[in-house]
């Protein structure tokens, strides 16, 4: 049974976008189902150089601060930190029943992300995948939001989807913990841990439930990660 939940938001010069993030996580956090389970929410602010950091405290979030510019290192770091105070502040809490959710400083989650995946958690699956959903296709020209539907879809399959995403990604700590954790990778390191989980024989749900809203900037932090794919598609870039 998960007895403590934590909520692991990387961030990097994310001062504009941080506070719409954290309004949906703790909205998320007050359903009805999480009432007698202790929820923390992580912030790592990593080689940040406006106001993030001070934003993040504002609204009440523990803070993990770095300079490595690395986004499987922030994951990492505000993982483990997210385990030694739930376990700090539950003893004789073991690492089966933490539970580790995964989102991006640019997303906005549902109002029923957390409870579900507990719900999944509770049923035996070790880790969550979910999927993402793009509202806003400002800055791409027009044409770009149909061919990310029509080629987003072709990952959906009859189990759920075959995509990966750290905007919505959860695992149980121990299962975390033997998997070997997040790499220090500057794209896929959510990849690369789903791909451990899997190896390791880890019970993965993969669900196209309760998306997670993502931005679709022309501009993302991470140089070759979901924003490279988008402009992939973008009709004026994709031949080029």
């Amino acid at each position: 049974m998960i007895r403590a939940l934590a909520v692991v938001v990387p961030a990097r010069d994310e001062e504009e976008l941080l506070g719409g993030c954290l309004d949906t996580v703790h909205r998320a956090a007050r359903h009805p189902r999480l009432v007698d389970v202790p929820i923390r929410v992580i912030v790592v602010a990593d080689a940040c150089t406006d106001g993030t950091a001070a934003l993040a405290r504002r609204y009440g979030a523990d803070l993990v601060e770095l300079t490595v510019g690395n986004v499987g290192a922030a994951r990492a770091a505000g993982s483990e930190h997210a385990v030694r105070l739930t376990r700090a502040s539950l003893p004789g809490l073991t690492l089966d029943e933490v539970w580790l959710a995964h989102t991006d400083a640019d997303c906005r989650v549902p109002a029923g992300w957390l409870a579900r995946q507990l719900v999944h958690a509770a049923a035996g699956w070790h880790a969550v995948v979910g999927t993402v959903h793009v509202a806003d296709w400002t800055g791409h020209p027009e044409g770009t939001a149909e061919a990310f539907r029509r080629h987003y879809r072709q990952g959906w399959t009859a189990d759920g989807h075959r995509h990966v995403h750290g905007a919505n990604l959860a695992v149980r700590a121990d299962a975390y913990r033997t998997a070997g954790g997040f790499e220090a990778l500057t794209v896929g390191e959510d990849r690369s841990l789903v791909a451990a989980l899997e190896g390791a024989g880890r019970r993965i749900r993969r669900t196209t439930r309760h998306p997670v809203i993502t931005s679709a900037r022309r501009d993302p932090r991470a140089r070759d990660g979901f924003g490279k794919f988008l402009r992939s598609l973008d009709p004026l870039t994709a031949d080029r």
